[in-house]
């Protein structure tokens, strides 16, 4: 999958490896990767139609519970592989070169 890694896709599939195996609702999602549900279910999508995630509906009656029925995302084991994938190869692409004059200047100041 052709995935544009912005820094809301980056924390959403975070959120989705610290259990893999967890299914996830929208609400909670955003929660915990502090994206907005404008950045949450485009992406959520594009992941479905990848096959990195599958949904599922909750089994409940709305008006028995007093409110809608969740959607649950639950990451696949290729996802979970392609998110680890893809997290490896943006940290390898953002990170500062070894030759940096500043990769090297020692200890850095407390505080900061």
């Amino acid at each position: 999958m052709d995935l544009q890694l912005t820094p809301a896709v980056v924390r959403m599939l975070q959120a989705f490896l610290e259990d893999p195996e967890e299914p996830h609702y929208g609400a909670e999602l955003m929660k915990k990767a502090h994206v907005s549900s404008g950045s949450l279910y485009p992406a959520l999508r594009r992941f479905e139609k990848a096959g990195w995630v599958t949904r599922q509906e909750e089994d409940i009656d709305p008006s028995e519970a007093g409110r809608p029925a969740r959607r649950y995302y639950t990451l696949t084991a290729e996802g979970a592989r392609e998110a680890h994938l893809a997290l490896a190869e943006f940290s390898h692409r953002v990170r500062p070169p070894t030759a940096s004059p500043g990769w090297n200047a020692g200890p850095v100041a407390e505080g900061l």
